[in-house]
């Protein structure tokens, strides 16, 4: 993939998404989330945090046009019969029908029957289009590729952590991903909460990464169809876009990309670890 500009495919869903996706955890201001669909970037993500500006942001964006932008919702309940109440009261506040994306947070290991099919309930009504589901158990996601490929999974859509300080996905997820039944990959963490980007936590004589570079660094990979961005405001979006014009790194941006994620990944904890962490995280 050459241009990160154009939109793609969403794994099996029909929805074509940018390669930027916004979060919305540190959101307070809607105006620059609208600009930036204005920009191009059509992947909303309404998640952990669910902030009213954010909201705001989707009410607004749909009524302009409702088709042309991907809305994500994220449940982190495990009780199955909140989770129906919770996707209403979301839908109220962003003044639309359905989500396209339903996504269960965090599940490490499988969610339970019930949560699947409270789930899938929702889908059923028309409340939300297709399933995902994140994870820090990176291993795991090989037995799900395996029943998306049988046709057995619920969901259509994976998210997971990968960035140039953590990038076990290359040993544990991408390479089980078959050609003839891919689903959609989206990574999260590009600057590893801001430690990529911290000049005190840099190799000596090293310059800190510009925080487009991070997500071009998980972008360029082949198997990540998006990359997630929680911008606090319209500098941190704005430079986000940036990835976009600036496409894929070079084999020198890269590895240089690569000698710093190493340094920084042996020098300092992660805020929490992935399952497959006991394994030398950047081992190739």
């Amino acid at each position: 993939m050459t241009d990160f500009r154009t939109p793609v495919p969403f794994g099996q869903t029909g929805l074509q998404v940018s390669r930027l996706g916004i979060g919305s955890s540190f959101t307070r201001d809607s105006a620059f989330i609208e600009e930036a669909v204005d920009q191009g970037v059509n992947y909303l993500y309404w998640g952990s945090i669910r902030r009213p500006a954010f909201g705001r942001a989707i009410k607004n964006v749909a009524l302009k046009n409702r088709e042309g932008v991907v809305l994500t919702v994220q449940s982190y309940t495990r009780v199955a019969a909140l989770m129906a109440p919770s996707i209403e009261i979301a839908l109220r506040r962003a003044g639309i029908e359905y989500f396209d994306v339903l996504l269960l947070g965090k599940w490490n290991a499988p969610p339970s029957q019930a949560l699947i099919d409270a789930a899938q309930r929702l889908k059923d009504a028309g409340k939300v289009h297709h399933l995902m589901i994140s994870t820090h158990n990176r291993p795991s996601l090989q037995e799900h590729f395996r029943r998306f490929e049988a046709k057995e999974s619920p969901f259509d859509a994976f998210m997971l952590r990968y960035n140039a300080a953590n990038r076990g996905a290359e040993r544990d997820v991408f390479p089980y991903l078959k050609a003839s039944a891919r689903p959609g990959i989206v990574s999260y963490t590009a600057t590893r909460w801001g430690q990529l980007l911290d000049p005190s936590k840099m190799p000596a004589g090293q310059p800190a990464p510009l925080a487009r570079d991070c997500y071009r660094f998980a972008l360029s990979h082949p198997d990540v169809n998006m990359v997630l961005c929680a911008p606090a405001n319209r500098e941190q979006m704005q430079e986000a876009i940036r990835a976009l014009d600036a496409g894929p790194l070079d084999a020198e941006e890269k590895a240089h990309l690569e000698r710093i994620g190493d340094h920084v990944s042996a020098k300092y904890k992660p805020q929490f670890n992935d399952g497959g962490d006991d394994v030398e995280e950047n081992e190739n």
